[in-house]
């Protein structure tokens, strides 16, 4: 009796890890396949971020980036997390989401919190605040690098801070791994850091230069997300949809839309 109950309890923890197991995977393949268009479309976004898809083309621009359900991704600098809104449920049956974000990143974390169903198959979030934290994890760990309008905020730092975020991207991709690039776009030739710093904006040859300087080799640009309308000489908060400059110019400004931007495709060799 006492060796028969000895077995049992011995078996005991073995069971309960097997189980563990079982449930971890039935919790991933628990989310459901969704396309890009669907999870554009999902009820989790607010009105007021789904009306913005006019001038961000979310859809386009990760199919230019060439996402794959599969892929293990990694946002960087998320914000308030519009973009998360449909990587976190595109990658969540077959994938995973990495967000690389600032270590007291309350309101994103909150956002994360707000809705498991959604965000809850994010796989981790990890430090992020260039730049003194830019490890992006293992090298050669990760299919896709991706930036939304941030680069600037690196390059306002310093083009130490910026360059050293493009290494750690370098680093953490695999081989063909792609860093996908949008950015508000400054007129060519822009002063680099003096640019960033006044209009929150990069000149496309200075963007491409720096991440080929970083080892990546340019694999496309795209217009997706060009706005012919904006003069490229103006702080992007000033349009909207921030509006930041004085009510009598905000109807011009709604007139011109959001910022022209950039939209570049990276490849690691």
């Amino acid at each position: 009796m006492f060796r028969r109950t000895c077995k049992s309890l011995v078996l005991l923890p073995a069971l309960f890890l097997f189980a563990a197991a079982a449930c971890a995977a039935d919790t991933k393949t628990a989310a459901p396949e969704m396309s890009l268009q669907q999870a554009a479309s999902g009820s989790w976004r607010s009105d007021a971020n789904k009306a913005r898809d006019v001038y961000r083309h979310p859809v386009e621009t990760l199919q230019f980036f060439g996402i794959q359900p599969g892929m293990t991704v990694i946002e960087l600098s998320p914000g308030g997390g519009w973009y998360t809104e449909i990587l976190a449920p595109y990658l969540a049956a077959h994938g995973q989401l990495i967000e690389a974000a600032p270590p007291k990143a309350e309101k994103f974390n909150n956002k994360l919190k707000s809705n498991p169903a959604v965000f809850g198959h994010v796989a981790k979030v990890i430090p992020f605040a260039p730049p003194e934290q830019v490890n992006l994890g293992p090298a050669q760990s990760a299919d896709m690098v991706l930036t939304f309008r941030n680069t600037h905020d690196w390059l306002i730092n310093s083009p130490d801070t910026l360059a050293a975020v493009f290494k750690s991207a370098y680093d953490v991709l695999k081989p063909g791994g792609v860093l996908g690039i949008e950015e508000h776009r400054a007129k060519p030739f822009a002063e680099g850091q003096a640019t960033a710093g006044a209009l929150h904006r990069i000149s496309e040859d200075y963007m491409i230069a720096q991440a080929i300087k970083a080892g990546f080799r340019l694999a496309d640009v795209s217009e997706i997300n060009a706005n012919p309308n904006d003069p490229e000489d103006i702080n992007v908060h000033r349009l909207p949809p921030d509006l930041s400059g004085p009510e009598e110019e905000h109807a011009r400004m709604k007139a011109i839309g959001e910022s022209d931007r950039m939209t570049l495709k990276f490849v690691k060799p």
